[in-house]
């Protein structure tokens, strides 16, 4: 089971996958681990992640696939994992599902999970009081600003993911907001459910008089072509023969009878 857990900061997503471990058996796979990883390893990709946030740059898109392939490969990920900070684009959308396919696998489900951003915020306040109020330190997140700015670098960075996964047909979304057991109530029902349907909104609506074509019907259709020549022989109108005009019929008539003379009828009567 390969999955993709989505949803602003503090929508959850740590406690989920916490979840989905402990039940699956999966591995939480965290690119920032990975990367450290990397570089402790003292690997020659390791090295150069090194150098890279030694600068306190970025790592470019195909650096960051090579070290999830590599971790994705190891025994552990092999029955399957949740993908934790990683796709944050389109392009690392696009470039993870050519890795996956190259090594003959998909993702499962990509879950998002769908919270309200100013109870968000409430929430954040809420946790910095009672902290507070326990004489507990803060965690430099900890802070409603920090929040707000995290939250606007999501939506500029996310959204056009979540339309990238909903156009692909695997993005499956869960209320966040509902209490932690049923929120992970709603994701194991959607799991149970299989791989999402593409949904109707990405569906290419069917050509007027064409309908599904199956192996069916698409072995009748190469018999048909076959046969077509055939039948098109078969099917040549032969001349029609010339119909004669029918005789006309002569009607018989009754002769007329000569008008009878004087003298003939004087013979007559003798």
């Amino acid at each position: 089971m390969r999955l993709i857990l989505l949803g602003p900061p503090g929508a959850g997503k740590g406690t989920q996958a916490q979840y989905l471990v402990a039940k699956y058996g999966l591995v939480q796979l965290s690119t920032g681990d990975m990367l450290r990883a990397a570089v402790k390893a003292d690997t020659p990709l390791g090295r150069q992640v090194g150098e890279i946030m030694a600068r306190g740059a970025l790592c470019p898109d195909d650096i960051v696939i090579s070290i999830v392939e590599q971790r994705v490969g190891q025994p552990d990920a092999r029955k399957g994992f949740i993908l934790d900070g990683f796709p944050r684009t389109e392009p690392q959308a696009e470039a993870l599902d050519r890795m996956l396919g190259k090594h003959g696998q998909a993702l499962d489900a990509v879950i998002q999970l769908k919270v309200d951003e100013a109870a968000l915020m409430r929430r954040i306040e809420s946790r910095v009081a009672q902290m507070t109020a326990r004489g507990e330190a803060l965690r430099p997140d900890d802070n409603a600003e920090v929040l707000h700015n995290r939250l606007a670098a999501y939506r500029a960075q996310t959204e056009p993911l979540i339309a990238y996964y909903r156009r692909h047909g695997v993005l499956r979304t869960i209320d966040g907001m509902a209490p932690i057991p049923e929120v992970a109530r709603q994701i194991e029902r959607v799991l149970s459910e299989g791989p999402a349907a593409a949904s109707p909104a990405t569906t290419k609506p069917t050509p007027p008089g064409k309908g599904r074509i199956g192996k069916k019907s698409k072995t009748r259709q190469k018999a048909r072509r076959k046969l077509a020549p055939a039948a098109r022989k078969r099917r040549v109108a032969k001349p029609r023969p010339k119909i004669r005009p029918k005789a006309k019929t002569k009607v018989k008539t009754r002769a007329k009878t000569e008008p009878q003379t004087g003298a003939r009828r004087r013979k007559r009567r003798r």
